[in-house]
């Protein structure tokens, strides 16, 4: 740097630092310093106490371009109409949407996809775009984020407001799960929809359940309802709330103890933009699971329960935990009262299921008992999906990145999944959309991606039929 203040002209330091550029590793002198390698993104959140009215202000104006890139990333891989499956709906009578929803390139078929092997769709870019990884709608940004009708609700209950000022929800409202969802107690079968077609918050709760569950259990109700500080709904500025807030409840996502679709990023993968969009799963069922939290660490819906707070709630950072209010439960009472009540959530009822899990044959259609039979056999579902609750309570890898090269989209790095936990397949028609993300918008969806994933060559026919036999559970 001395060398070139002592230069006269411009065009003399021109040509020095021409020369300078010039000249290779080998040449510089011995000890000299070599380029470096940028450092990693840290694993922390930046700690440092934000303007809010500054900070709201810019994300405000920010947000409609935020938006309308997601929205034409979605209409580029989607189809997004409103177009109902006949004669096919959820628990409480919401129209299940059907079709294959990912759009292909022009003149590319899905049998011609399934012909070909992975290397040739990765050589040419030939995976199906809508199969990629899905971003979050703000993958840079990430957060819990609700669908509008839930936050209405709950606005209208509990006086909470779930608003963002940064961002809204993406999917449209009928390719969710219906809302709200009803409730299936294990141990009052008989009441059929427990909530009563309700949703279940800390305004109505007692009412419903005093009389149904012993007084534990109506205590862990009580805990899964109650707001605690989370990292988007929190008292101090570094929010996204336009007021402080009390928090989130468990079941502000597990609406009624299934799912309303809400969306989020795991806490436990770093840099940002390698952490998977979370699709919330359904709660039914969690006392024939056994592996739990977004990298299924966590062996117990104790543990999980427990953990949460720590993890999705925080995005694993124990440091912001600590600055905006964790709410540490005893492991003793609370925990234990939370996760009795969660053992309690019972998968719909399905009533061309016999006591094993398996078709009537008296109770189901031909196309029905086909799809049960390549369920079985040729489609290779229950190597992991075994009856009678079709999950194997392991995790697997489909190492989807045998299709693709590895690409950032809209801050989301399309890249491996790793490996997934098989969740159980009873009651599925009622939790769509599927994957861990969300990227498969329906069944139909669900079967051509598996299709390609296992090479299993089903004719268009017995797609159909696998459908129909998933639309039993």
């Amino acid at each position: 740097m001395r060398l070139l203040r002592t230069v006269a002209s411009p065009a003399a330091a021109g040509f020095l630092t021409l020369a300078c550029l010039a000249v290779s590793p080998s040449d510089q002198p011995a000890g000299a310093s070599q380029p470096q390698e940028p450092a990693p993104p840290s694993s922390f959140s930046p700690s440092i106490e934000p303007d809010f009215a500054a900070k709201r202000d810019q994300m405000k104006a920010e947000r409609a371009a935020v938006e309308q890139r997601h929205r034409k990333l979605l209409e580029e891989r989607y189809d997004l109409r409103d177009q109902p499956a006949e004669g096919v709906t959820m628990a409480r009578g919401k129209p299940v949407q059907g079709g294959v929803r990912v759009r292909l390139k022009s003149g590319v078929t899905w049998d011609a996809l399934a012909a070909a092997a992975p290397e040739e769709l990765r050589s040419r870019g030939g995976w199906p775009a809508g199969f990629l990884p899905l971003p979050h709608p703000n993958h840079a940004e990430g957060g819990m984020l609700f669908p509008q009708f839930h936050i209405d609700r709950v606005a209208a209950q509990d006086n909470r407001d779930l608003n963002r000022f940064d961002l809204s929800f993406d999917l449209p409202d009928h390719l969710l799960p219906e809302f709200p969802p009803p409730i299936f107690l294990t141990t009052r079968p008989d009441l059929g929809d427990a909530s009563k077609g309700q949703l279940v918050t800390l305004a109505n709760f007692y009412e419903l359940f005093n009389g149904v569950l012993n007084p534990k259990q109506l205590d862990g109700l009580r805990l899964l309802l109650t707001p605690f500080p989370q990292q988007q709904f929190n008292a101090t500025a570094d929010r996204r709330s336009e007021k402080p807030s009390t928090g989130v409840t468990c079941f502000d996502c597990h609406a009624n103890g299934h799912t309303n679709a809400s969306t989020h990023l795991v806490g436990d993968i770093r840099p940002q933009e390698f952490r998977h969009r979370i699709d919330t799963p359904s709660l039914r069922g969690v006392n024939i699971q056994r592996l739990f939290g977004s990298q299924r660490a966590l062996k117990s819906v104790e543990d999980f329960t427990e953990f949460e707070q720590r993890a999705a709630y925080f995005d694993g950072d124990p440091v912001l935990a600590a600055k905006k209010g964790i709410s540490p439960l005893e492991r003793g009472s609370q925990v234990h009262a939370m996760a009795e009540f969660q053992e309690l959530l019972d998968f719909p009822p399905a009533p061309k299921l016999n006591v094993m899990g398996r078709l009537d044959p008296a109770k189901s259609s031909e196309s029905e008992r086909r799809g049960e039979a390549l369920f079985f056999g040729k489609a290779q579902c229950s190597s992991c999906h075994p009856a009678p609750y079709y999950t194997d309570n392991l995790m697997h890898n489909l190492r989807t990145e045998r299709f693709f090269e590895p690409q950032l989209v809209n801050g989301r790095m399309a890249a491996a999944d790793g490996p997934i936990k098989t969740f159980p397949l009873r009651g599925i028609k009622d939790s769509p959309p599927y994957l861990h993300d969300g990227r498969l918008l329906t069944l139909e969806d669900t079967v051509e991606f598996f299709n390609l994933v296992l090479q299993t060559r089903l004719s268009t026919a017995e797609k159909q039929d696998l459908v129909s036999f998933l639309r039993c559970l």
